[in-house]
């Protein structure tokens, strides 16, 4: 292979790169905090020319800032994900392919639990694992508990309050969801 298709190749990889990371950082409405930085970036990796160093340069730079992104909480690998809360639903929804989800609200992280048990039994295996050490049962402070039904399609993760879902509990994780559903789904890493 030739050096120039190599560099070629490098800066396609880090120009895909950059345009990810892009689309991400507006999906967060966080634009107006790195446009600048991005922006610099860009024109870089148009100026680098057959200049490898230039181009290894920028990848560095948005390494390094995928990597505070992601030391906020954020998972770029799900920057393409669609958040939707989708009303109420029944048992009869299994037949579409949704799954039971109990979801507890920590102070600064969520603990869920799925399974084929209902949503009650779901509830009380996930209290159990969380207040299994003393270390854990005096630090973990609850603020609200979820019983949802979740489906995950192609770019979407679809959320339905179950019978058990109060309407107003619902509300509140829904207005929490939608005002940064990039840091909700990250939280929600193994299921999204």
């Amino acid at each position: 292979m030739k050096i120039p298709e190599l560099i070629s190749d490098h800066f396609g990889d880090v120009w895909k790169l950059l345009s990810e990371t892009n689309l991400f950082i507006s999906r967060i409405g966080e634009m107006s905090q790195y446009q600048m930085q991005i922006q610099n970036m860009r024109r870089e990796l148009q100026n680098a020319g057959s200049s490898r160093d230039r181009v290894i340069e920028v990848r560095a730079n948005l390494i390094e800032l995928r990597k505070n992104l992601r030391l906020l909480g954020y998972d770029l690998s799900l920057g393409r994900m669609n958040l939707v809360f989708d009303g109420f639903r029944h048992d009869d929804c299994m037949a579409e392919g949704f799954k039971r989800l109990v979801l507890f609200l920590g102070d600064t992280d969520l603990y869920w639990l799925t399974g084929m048990d209902n949503h009650i039994a779901l509830e009380t295996y996930l209290e159990q694992k969380l207040y299994k050490s003393e270390s854990t049962r005096k630090n973990l402070r609850i603020l609200g508990k979820h019983y949802l039904w979740y489906l995950r399609r192609k770019t979407e993760f679809v959320l339905s309050g179950a019978a058990t879902e109060t309407k107003g509990a619902y509300e509140r994780l829904k207005a929490i969801g939608e005002a940064k559903p990039l840091l909700f789904l990250s939280k929600l890493k193994g299921l999204a």
